[in-house]
């Protein structure tokens, strides 16, 4: 004899019933039911209902663009002044690489640095950038022109391109008159015009301080504009320099010392090459 047990799914109270059953042949054997909860499943052949999906109201909209609205104007001026630093970093890399140029011009030059009668030819002074440029180009290496500007501006250069055929930085005028020279010059009108003196050139081991001595550097203050921008000649904004010894420092006017002509000109340092730019104060 042996058991077995059905569960059968019926309406009503669960419950225990025992019930017997003859077998031909055999013994009469138990077989148990449970009965429980019938719930049958029934598939439907109609398709489930869907709903509509459901828009935006007008006040969820609403306070939707009130929110990016507030997202933005949290992140615009960071992004501004991320764009205004990369900038500046550019007009930095620049100074790098007319650094560059400038060495390999005094490795093929003797160690002197660029020197020429001015006025030069084009009628520009070689300290204003329309002047140096054409000594260093060849060792920028490209097709630079007017056009084509490339490490000569800077990228916050608001007149550059159109004032000065795209060229940001100026070059001391102390580096082609000697200091001697440089001591008759006491006004910004002895760097240009009748009263400019003979150039002489000057070697790069004659340079007393290269840390602290401008080579070149921005003529107008891009990175801080300021209502009357007088360049080099003028004691507000910042720029940025590069030294003799290769360096680039973002310096504001009132960090240079004054020179001959009693402002912030690197043209008309006080004993020349020989002589301090930077810092004002030791």
């Amino acid at each position: 004899m042996f058991c077995f047990e059905f569960i059968i799914m019926g309406i009503g109270e669960n419950c225990d019933k025992t019930a017997r059953r003859d077998l031909p042949g055999e013994k009469q054997m138990p077989v148990r039911f449970r009965w429980g909860n019938f719930r049958p499943e029934l598939k439907s052949k109609e398709p489930h209902p869907t709903w509509p999906g459901r828009g935006f109201t007008l006040i969820e909209l609403l306070v939707v663009i009130a929110i990016i609205a507030l997202l933005l104007a949290v992140l615009m001026p960071s992004l501004r002044k991320v764009r205004s630093i990369a900038k500046r970093v550019v007009c930095a890399h620049n100074l790098k690489q007319i650094s560059l140029a400038v060495d390999l011009y005094l490795y093929s030059n003797d160690n002197t640095y660029p020197c020429a009668q001015d006025p030069l030819p084009t009628g520009y002074w070689l300290w204003m950038g329309r002047g140096w440029r054409s000594f260093v180009e060849p060792h920028l290496g490209g097709n630079i022109d007017p056009n084509n500007p490339s490490v000569l501006f800077c990228p916050q250069d608001r007149e550059a391109k159109d004032k000065y055929e795209g060229t940001s930085y100026s070059y001391s005028l102390a580096f082609y008159h000697n200091p001697e020279q440089i001591a008759d010059m006491n006004s910004t009108a002895d760097t240009y015009g009748a009263n400019s003196q003979p150039s002489i050139p000057q070697r790069s081991m004659n340079v007393a301080r290269p840390s602290g001595k401008i080579l070149m550097g921005e003529w107008l203050s891009n990175h801080t504009p300021i209502n009357r921008d007088d360049g080099w000649w003028c004691w507000e904004g910042r720029r940025n320099y590069l030294f003799v010894d290769g360096q680039v420092s973002l310096l504001r006017a009132r960090e240079i010392r004054p020179a001959r002509d009693g402002l912030p000109d690197a043209n008309l340092t006080v004993r020349g090459i020989k002589g301090v730019d930077w810092p004002a104060l030791e």
